[in-house]
């Protein structure tokens, strides 16, 4: 789905508020109430969008924010091990990395022995885990959606 300026405003409208109307995205863009709730519609079809709660965890009860390295060996496991810490639920971000480390998860829990107990209990005893280093964030100061302008902007500006 290739996307135009309107594609992107009503975007960036739903991502500072997910439950805002249709009818109040139509007013502000000045377009028709159909013309948002057809493209939103196209957004969903196509995998553009999911409309989410997004809560902060430190004021539900998640106080300590971890990220953690990993390497795996074989590195023909990176999938497998992959696709077996996805499916923790206190993982919030996994990718596969360049560099020293295989594998990036980020990782939210209850308390420092939440942390301990995931990480002896479940990823180090997981087969392919070779190695990984933890790091704990003290304080996190931003954590949102990219925003859609910096897709706008050409060569010259960046």
């Amino acid at each position: 789905m290739e996307l135009d300026e309107l594609d992107y405003q009503i975007l960036e409208q739903l991502i500072r508020d997910g439950r805002k109307s249709f009818t109040d995205i139509a007013d502000e863009l000045n377009v028709s109430v159909g013309t948002v709730r057809n493209r939103y519609n196209a957004f969903i079809e196509h995998d553009l969008l999911t409309i989410i709660g997004r809560v902060n965890p430190e004021k539900i009860g998640f106080h300590t924010y971890a990220q953690i390295l990993i390497k795996v060996r074989p590195v023909d496991r990176i999938a497998e091990v992959a696709n077996l810490i996805s499916n923790l639920p206190e993982v919030s971000f996994l990718a596969m990395t360049t560099g020293q480390y295989d594998l990036e998860v980020n990782v939210m829990c209850r308390d420092n022995e939440h942390l301990v107990s995931l990480m002896t209990n479940h990823i180090t005893k997981m087969d392919g885990i070779f190695e990984s280093s933890t790091n704990i964030y003290f304080k996190v100061y931003k954590y949102a959606q990219p925003d859609l302008y910096l897709l706008r902007r050409t060569g010259a500006e960046s």
